[in-house]
């Protein structure tokens, strides 16, 4: 199956590129881990409107949002979004925020539309 060339254009391409974020080992990865990634500016907004966030990583320059593997299938992730195949990003990140309740993940179709909505691009209806 391929990816439509929409989606990969935030996507990064590399999956392997600099480090895994390292996701606790009590939180189980059963559906496995992509990760999105938002400059911090816009992640902190995200951060305040979404009703359940899962882990969430910075680096210098991104917040980076855990979401089940395949998160991008049919998605539009907006221009400000960068998708990581692995949970892989360049560089190195440490984890801001931790669930309260079990669940490692922040759902994916919440976490787009708000970012979208932030951003100021429509969602795209798939």
């Amino acid at each position: 199956m391929t990816t439509p060339p929409a989606v990969q254009i935030g996507r990064l391409r590399r999956p392997r590129v600099g480090a895994r974020l390292a996701i606790p080992a009590d939180l189980p990865a059963t559906l496995g881990c992509d990760a999105v990634g938002m400059p911090t500016g816009y992640g902190k907004i995200v951060m305040d409107r979404l009703p359940r966030i899962g882990c969430v990583f910075a680096d210098s320059a991104r917040l980076w949002w855990i979401v089940p593997s395949g998160s991008d299938t049919g998605m539009d992730w907006p221009w400000v979004a960068r998708y990581s195949v692995g949970a892989h990003i360049p560089g190195r990140a440490r984890l801001i925020h931790r669930p309260n309740e079990p669940g490692l993940y922040t759902p994916p179709i919440p976490l787009y539309v708000t970012l979208c909505h932030v951003a100021g691009v429509p969602p795209v209806d798939p």
